[in-house]
């Protein structure tokens, strides 16, 4: 029985029409889509100044500690080396003012005067004892008693003003006051001097992490203003993912859950992720992940971090996250 020819078109429009569907259907089991995102460090001095060495390139991997860097130190140094000399300067006077207001060899004839004057005091003694032993059995007039008194006390008087001037020779040459201003001003000549090395070192920064060089601004020879980056860094261990969940699966995800993900050039197995985001809004899905697969008209986007690794996930690289 032959097929009339309309009946034969119907059914050739049919299974393509079904083989169309099936091709372009969405897949339940399709996951989330997304890209690997790192965040770029931008690494620049604080001072305006001619870029005397940049020892990295683009592309470039860099240990955490190595030299990005280094602006014309001339001025900075300069500035360290007066600063040091306000450190000295504050010092010197801090201790002039704390020290004993005469030299050592000045106190040194003030005490030998005093040793001097302690002798005489006991001689005096001695010959006032023995004069108060011959006036009590009459052999002595009181005249001379009177005498030896006055000696004694004489000699006492001396020995007092001795240790007074040894006294005075030790106290320091300032007062309280000014000596506690001194202090003042050695402790802010020594903040600024930690302030200029820590300057000498940011005109000179080092990479703080291990990473790739991203970009180089300026090259070495031309002048940076102050503040402008230099070089960027993409740190190997700051690398996320960043994926679009449909509002209705949005649900599902926690901070802090372990999400898995394939990508090309991952290899067969899955890898893992730690959940640190979930957008609190709701937006349409982005260019950047549209397909027939991931069309859903609002999205939430996720964040997850990932574990740092020797060969870290370029960024831009499509992930696939699996459902939970």
């Amino acid at each position: 029985m032959d097929v009339p020819k309309p009946l034969i078109a119907i059914g050739a429009v049919a299974a393509v029409a079904g083989i169309g569907w099936f091709a372009t259907r969405p897949d339940p089991d399709a996951g989330w889509l997304g890209y690997v995102e790192a965040e770029t460090l931008y690494v620049a001095a604080p001072v305006a100044g001619r870029l005397a060495d940049r020892p990295v390139e683009r592309g470039e991997s860099v240990a955490a500690g190595t030299l990005l860097f280094a602006l014309d130190p001339e001025t900075t140094d300069a500035e360290t080396a007066r600063a040091a000399a306000a450190v000295v300067a504050a010092e010197s006077g801090a201790a002039d003012l704390a020290g004993a207001r005469q030299r050592q060899a000045e106190l040194d004839v003030s005490r030998a005067a005093s040793a001097a004057a302690a002798a005489q005091l006991t001689k005096a003694q001695h010959d006032f004892d023995r004069m108060a032993a011959l006036a009590a059995r009459g052999f002595a007039s009181r005249a001379q008693l009177d005498a030896a008194r006055a000696a004694r006390d004489s000699a006492s008087a001396s020995l007092a003003q001795a240790r007074a001037q040894i006294a005075s020779g030790e106290l320091t040459a300032g007062r309280d006051e000014q000596i506690a201003a001194a202090r003042a001003e050695v402790a802010g000549a020594q903040a600024g001097l930690r302030g200029q090395l820590q300057r000498r070192r940011e005109i000179a920064p080092v990479a703080p992490e291990a990473g790739v060089v991203e970009q180089t601004y300026y090259n070495p020879g031309e002048w940076v203003p102050a503040n402008a980056p230099v070089v960027s860094v993409l740190p190997d261990a700051r690398r996320k993912l960043r994926f679009y969940v449909p509002e209705g699966e949005v649900a599902k995800l926690r901070p802090r859950m372990v999400i898995s993900f394939t990508c090309d050039g991952c290899g067969d197995g899955k890898r893992e992720a730690v959940v640190s985001y979930i957008s609190p809004r709701a937006e349409f899905t982005p260019p950047v992940i549209y397909s027939e697969r991931a069309r859903s008209k609002l999205v939430f986007m996720v964040e997850a971090r990932l574990e740092a690794s020797d060969k870290p996930l370029p960024p831009g690289l499509p992930v696939s996250v699996q459902p939970q």
